[in-house]
């Protein structure tokens, strides 16, 4: 990952992007990180899907996140597990329609409707992407620039 301290021997062990979709496809929780008005960070748990290359959730209207992503897009989405953890940089984009390819891997997922009635969706689309694994991050350190 240059420019990050970490540049590994062989750029062969770089990590494709393939492995980071697997994860952001199978990950069944994820934590989305948004900034406060006051500059206070905010990180919570959601369900979300991977889906034509945007991650894709919902939240309650009155939600922190909610409030904080109307007033600032900038987030951060991160994989549930930690040894081998996706860290998605984007900005995020409330949508007013169900979008039907996220929605129906959402309900093969989840079991549930992706449905704007239940409360704001949002789509974020990332700027840049990271990934690792845990005890071998010195040589699997990756960054993608989107």
């Amino acid at each position: 990952m240059p420019g990050y301290g970490i540049v590994p021997a062989d750029q062969g062990d770089l990590l494709p992007w393939e492995w980071a979709e697997k994860r952001l496809s199978e990950s069944h929780n994820y934590w989305i990180s948004t900034v406060r008005p006051d500059g206070r960070p905010h990180c919570m748990g959601v369900w979300g899907v991977w889906a034509e290359n945007q991650f894709w959730f919902s939240s309650g209207a009155q939600s922190v996140k909610t409030k904080n992503l109307l007033k600032n897009a900038y987030c951060v989405i991160c994989t549930e597990d930690a040894s081998q953890p996706v860290v998605l940089e984007g900005t995020a984009r409330q949508i007013t329609e169900t979008p039907k390819a996220a929605s129906a891997v959402y309900k093969a997922k989840y079991k549930y409707e992706l449905d704007p009635a239940m409360g704001p969706i949002f789509v974020v689309t990332p700027k840049v992407a990271f990934g690792l694994v845990e005890y071998q991050m010195m040589k699997t350190a990756t960054r993608w620039k989107f």
